[in-house]
């Protein structure tokens, strides 16, 4: 198996060089840039398997980056900032991040953190597609319509969105889904979960504060339900 490429962005040199012996040391094969501007040149050449993207950067920025990285490759990309504010975060995530780490930070942390985003590709159980009158779900081809328009979501979004579907009906805590979606070293950041829950909600549901698909399990998790006519057996898969 060839090792993972990671892609670090940071415009501070001393970062960058405890990164590329950090993660080299690991096994990681390490690509840098300093820039937004190099990060998208770079991801658009190379392809890298993950990238580590610091916010705060010269030129367009780790956000503005993340977005145009987002639209032509699916690689995680792990947010690197000092700002720890909730609104962070879902500019982080929204903008296509898969996660978001705070610095000052642990490498085992963030070693934990690579490890898991890189399992996302791992290849799971194939879903069914799921049909109903205004949401349609083609797991296969990663494609959301929502009342006859596509809708974008990002990888996270799409990620909890399928293990959501895939055990329709069953109430899932938030431990369950952290450590489905984000990896078994996760289960206590249910800030992470919920901000991903509520753009979700604003994507597919008609009423974002009255949710019928993607309900709320109150002291517990969530609960993806099927609405009257929808094919509810259609996507059950192992769980």
């Amino acid at each position: 198996m060839n090792a993972a490429s990671i892609l670090v962005v940071d415009d501070e040199p001393q970062i960058r060089r405890v990164m590329r012996t950090t993660l080299s040391s690991h096994g990681y094969v390490i690509r840098e840039a300093t820039t937004g501007e190099e990060a998208v040149d770079a991801v658009r050449k190379e392809r890298p398997d993950l990238i580590l993207l610091d916010v705060n950067m010269p030129g367009i920025g780790g956000i503005e980056a993340a977005r145009e990285i987002r639209e032509m490759c699916d690689a995680p990309i792990i947010m690197l900032t000092v700002r720890n504010a909730e609104r962070d975060k879902v500019v982080a995530l929204d903008a296509g991040a898969d996660d978001y780490v705070v610095k000052p930070f642990g490498i085992e942390e963030l070693l934990a953190r690579i490890r898991a985003a890189l399992r996302r590709y791992a290849p799971g159980d194939a879903i069914p597609a799921f049909t109903a009158k205004d949401l349609t779900i083609d797991f296969e081809n990663r494609l959301v319509v929502v009342r006859g328009r596509e809708v974008h979501l990002t990888p996270k979004e799409f990620d909890v969105l399928k293990h959501l579907v895939g055990n329709m009906g069953k109430p899932l805590s938030h431990r369950r889904l952290l450590q489905a979606v984000w990896g078994p070293e996760y289960g206590e950041e249910t800030e992470n979960l919920r901000v991903v829950i509520n753009q979700l909600r604003k994507k597919i549901e008609s009423d974002p504060a009255r949710p019928k698909y993607i309900l709320t399990e109150p002291w517990v998790g969530y609960r993806f339900l099927a609405p009257k006519g929808a094919p509810a057996k259609s996507a059950s898969r192992k769980s």
